[in-house]
């Protein structure tokens, strides 16, 4: 390759930002970035019904996130409205395109009545090809396909595909309205900005046969050569039934994940695995990606969106962390900064539900050298940041926080709790105050009611605690203090409806 390559991500602001257009990105950027090229962002908001300037802005941001800011853009497909207007003159001028005024229930009725009379071949029957319509009054403007031959795509992925033309109709290029569609807008842009690279999803592998005769219509009508961009196909991301990715059925949001809590290294290492290997590890650095990536060696069957592989390796990227930059990761969650990003802007498009909840303490109560305390021990015990504030609230809520199971199962449910939570009371008021003391003070209340540790520890977890489930218990009752500990010990002592031990 002897110019550097420029390689455009192109999406449409009509949703939220997709993963499979977050793995289209990144083996984009990948790609240029190998050769030393240009990553161009183009917004292409053509869709006026569906565009809104906030999915845009999830796009860029969730690009930032990612480490994939582009190097050129954002550019506005609306904003090319005179390019695009230009080329629509100058292939109308040679013929390539011609007007139309059949409507979709008159084509599907002549479809209809081929189909009757033995000829299956859907979609646009040509008829108003040589009728020599004028342009306007609401009429659409198609491309004159060639009648024979084929074309024939040169995919760096799937290799050499044909398409015979003689199952390719004349397909629109130009609304009603006077403005391009898709192909031809794309078309025009890539021209426009010298794209040398296009790489982009297999589901528009249909629309390039199309892409390549405006190329070359283009060309002629224009008077200029301009090499066809190199393209590439990338596999379709499928669930774990093996059907493609929807919007409607799996949760493919970006904005999602990074509310849940995902690390953007360990978010673009497993983008970087769908289609492509870069051999026998998966917990792989950025560098080595940039080293072993090639477009060639992707793969074309479809590649399955693991999302507990996903929180596994996630998982792996958290406990890999120096513990004050896990601490200064899970900031957003235990402590939101105002005018900085936190979890909270993405919904649930079906239910309206947040995807996680905020801090269910009160900003003040928040202690950073609290939380510091016990950050190594909460970050051993997380997948994602978003798990981090249900295992910390007990320590800045004003009281332990109510999980009715919990206390049902391990106090109310429990005829001998009452006894384990008074002498862990008297117990703690006066022994030193570090884990191991606690630990062995209460292994010897366990030992004197004939329990195991694990079962007499669970009305004093419950108790101070909140919950049968979380950190260690002698590690939190060390951060949390003698003085909240045994107050919460009285509290459960008397909602259990017992008194303390004088």
């Amino acid at each position: 390759m002897t110019t550097p390559p420029r390689a455009r991500f192109a999406p449409s602001p009509t949703g939220y930002f997709h993963v499979g257009s977050a793995r289209a990105a990144l083996f984009n950027w990948l790609f240029v970035r190998q050769h030393g090229g240009t990553f161009v962002l183009r917004i292409e908001d053509t869709d006026e019904a569906r565009n809104r300037p906030e999915w845009t802005d999830g796009i860029i941001t969730a690009l930032d996130w990612l480490g994939m800011a582009p190097d050129e853009g954002p550019y506005f497909q609306t904003a090319q409205a005179d390019v695009h207007a230009t080329a629509i003159e100058a292939l109308w001028a040679t013929g390539a395109l011609y007007a139309c005024a059949c409507t979709r229930e008159e084509i599907d009725a002549r479809t209809k009545l081929r189909a009757e009379a033995g000829d299956p071949t859907p979609g646009y029957d040509g008829f108003c090809r040589d009728l020599g319509l004028p342009r306007g009054e609401g009429r659409a403007l198609r491309f004159r396909t060639p009648d024979e031959g084929v074309v024939e795509v040169h995919d760096l992925v799937r290799g050499d595909v044909e398409f015979p033309l003689r199952a390719l109709e004349d397909f629109i290029c130009v609304k009603g309205n006077g403005k391009p569609i898709f192909v031809l807008a794309n078309v025009v842009d890539d021209r426009t900005m010298t794209i040398s690279h296009v790489i982009r999803g297999e589901d528009l592998l249909p629309t390039t046969p199309r892409q390549i005769m405006l190329w070359g219509a283009l060309n002629h009508a224009e008077g200029v050569d301009l090499a066809l961009p190199a393209y590439a196909h990338l596999p379709l991301l499928v669930n774990e039934r093996g059907k493609k990715l929807s919007k409607r059925r799996d949760p493919v949001a970006v904005e999602m994940y990074r509310e849940q809590g995902y690390l953007p290294a360990a978010f673009r290492n497993y983008l970087a695995l769908l289609g492509w290997s870069p051999g026998d590890e998966e917990i792989v650095p950025l560098e080595v990606i940039l080293e072993r990536f090639r477009l060639e060696n992707v793969q074309r069957s479809p590649a399955f969106f693991d999302i507990q592989k996903l929180s596994h390796m996630n998982g792996v990227y958290i406990r890999a962390l120096p513990v004050d930059e896990f601490v200064a990761a899970a900031r957003p969650w235990v402590d939101p900064v105002p005018g900085e990003w936190a979890p909270g802007g993405w919904t649930d498009p079906d239910t309206g539900a947040p995807a996680v909840s905020p801090p269910a303490w009160a900003p003040e109560r928040f202690d950073a050298g609290v939380f510091a305390a016990l950050a190594a021990t909460v970050q051993e015990r997380v997948t994602v940041l978003g798990e981090v504030p249900e295992l910390v609230d007990f320590l800045f809520l004003e009281d332990a926080p109510d999980d009715p199971d919990s206390w049902q199962k391990a106090i109310a449910g429990d005829e001998g709790a009452p006894q384990i939570l008074a002498a862990a009371l008297a117990a703690y008021e006066a022994c030193p105050w570090d884990k191991d003391s606690l630990h062995e003070l209460t292994l010897a209340i366990a030992e004197a009611v004939g329990r195991k540790l694990g079962k007499a520890q669970a009305p004093i977890r419950v108790a101070v605690m909140g919950r049968t489930r979380g950190l260690p218990l002698f590690d939190s009752l060390a951060v949390l203090g003698r003085t909240e500990t045994c107050r919460r010990l009285a509290a459960a002592l008397d909602r259990a409806g017992a008194t303390p031990a004088p």
